[in-house]
């Protein structure tokens, strides 16, 4: 982290008495509850507000495992700070606000088999099931989450050959590469240091597009019925594409890279 971003990280942890004995925090924290855990624990609160989960991995990543299992109210506590990048608690005497600037990571099965629309699984779920099982996360909370990756079975000849894929330390690299570019694009612009926290005039400007990339994209929209929330995260994550690949401009490839990573919009998931 930055000087900047382990103060505030730091503040935070403070609050709650979970700074260690050597005071500034350095490594982002990554936090992990369960999912039995409440709207309150999870977004903050008491009767002298304290932060929760949302505001203790700010600047670092909150994950959530089996999302479907945590209850509905719970998750959609996180649709205010998802988009603000803040949360405020407020009670009869005060009101405290506490930034909530985290990398929301989710893991869930397809369905309650843990099978999706697979002919020869063992165990099948009815449609009836899967929808209600799926219908636990909203659709205004998925369109605040940038990307969405169908992972599909790995056959039994991919976990058994020897071929190495790329090395993480290769992947590393092209990451902090591209953060590093961000990073140099925002420097003027206070409390803005990557793509992810563009807002839409921000988006305007260092999102343009070709007449070619924007038609494909008018198409995305119309076929998938996509929303506006939609549309800007797509825009994000195809320039955060194309910082990865070290180009200036967005192309049609980015564009269409970013929009198959919006496979919960399709339809056979939630539609």
């Amino acid at each position: 982290m930055t000087l900047q971003e382990a103060l505030e990280t730091t503040k935070i942890h403070s609050v709650v008495g979970k700074v260690k004995e050597s005071g500034l925090m350095c490594q982002r924290p990554f936090r992990s509850p369960h999912h039995t855990i409440s709207d309150v624990a999870l977004v903050g609160g008491g009767q002298y507000p304290q932060p929760g989960e949302i505001s203790l991995s700010h600047n670092g990543v909150l994950f959530l495992d089996e999302l479907p299992e945590f209850k509905r109210t719970v998750l959609e506590v996180m649709r205010q700070p998802l988009e603000d990048r803040e949360v405020t608690i407020s009670r009869a005497r005060f009101t405290v606000t506490y930034p909530s600037s985290f990398m929301l990571v989710a893991s869930m099965n397809p369905s309650p088999s843990g099978y999706f629309n697979d002919p020869d699984a063992p165990v099948t779920s009815s449609p009836a099931e899967m929808q209600r099982y799926l219908s636990k996360i909203s659709g205004p909370l998925l369109d605040r989450i940038d990307i969405h990756i169908e992972v599909n079975p790995v056959p039994f000849e991919k976990l058994s050959e020897e071929k190495l894929a790329e090395p993480s330390k290769t992947i590393r690299e092209r990451v902090t590469n591209a953060r590093e570019k961000q990073s140099e694009r925002f420097l003027e612009i206070e409390n803005l240091h990557y793509n992810a926290q563009m807002n839409v005039k921000q988006i305007r400007k260092f999102c343009k597009l070709s007449d070619e990339s924007k038609t494909l994209l008018k198409t995305a929209m119309e076929r998938l019925n996509l929303s506006a929330r939609a549309y800007d995260r797509i825009l994000k994550v195809s320039r955060t594409i194309a910082d990865l690949e070290g180009v200036t401009n967005i192309s049609s490839n980015h564009i269409s890279e970013a929009i198959q990573y919006r496979s919960l919009d399709r339809e056979g998931w939630l539609g």
